[in-house]
């Protein structure tokens, strides 16, 4: 087995474009990443799609998630994409830049140490705050919370991954920022001791 380190790892069938990934990153086979900044040791299942977005570290992103899907223009006569992909149509019509510029712009952003359920949609300009978790097959369409449970469509909160007390302590220490040998060292940590018992020895 291919074992992760500083180059990211990726798996058949991917595409990529401008995107830029920290340590010890996967990305799974038949993804496709546009625009998008993986921190250390986040990683993407099968087949999802990302764009216009920023990871942070120890992100978890389940297979067939979506995060960033673009839209389409809602305001104009038509909604295809020969309105703003018209060179694909007409050899003397130019790209709609201003259209792909505010795409862009719309950026995505997932937390630290965050779960995507499988088949999950966080919709462009949506923060998921640290550790939460988005529940399979949520759409998202706004802000989640640090260190809560979102599931549904669209998406709502289900309950407090942790007291917003206890949130707060984990966010405070920022493990997810400790080097790779501390992280060695206190596996067995992080493994047995239950979240008070762990704040109490590190925070």
């Amino acid at each position: 087995m291919t074992k992760l380190g500083v180059e990211p790892l990726i798996h058949d069938g991917v595409h990529l474009h401008e995107v830029t990934c920290g340590k010890f990153v996967e990305i799974g086979e038949g993804s496709r990443v546009l625009f998008t900044e993986f921190g250390d040791y986040s990683y993407c299942d099968r087949y999802a799609e990302i764009a216009n977005a920023r990871i942070g570290k120890f992100a978890n992103i389940a297979a067939f998630s979506r995060i960033g899907p673009t839209d389409h223009p809602m305001n104009q006569a038509s909604l295809h994409h020969f309105l703003y992909r018209s060179n694909d149509y007409w050899p003397d019509a130019p790209l709609d830049e201003a259209f792909f510029d505010h795409r862009a712009s719309r950026i995505a952003r997932i937390g630290h140490d965050t779960w995507i359920g499988h088949n999950a949609v966080i919709k462009p300009e949506v923060t998921i705050g640290h550790g939460a978790v988005v529940a399979a097959s949520a759409v998202v369409t706004k802000d989640v919370d640090p260190y809560s449970i979102v599931a549904g469509i669209p998406a709502r909160p289900l309950r407090e991954r942790f007291p917003r007390a206890i949130a707060d302590r984990v966010m405070e220490l920022a493990w997810w920022d400790w080097d790779h040998d501390t992280l060695r060292a206190r596996l067995e940590d992080f493994r047995n001791l239950p979240i008070e018992a762990f704040l109490e020895k590190y925070a």
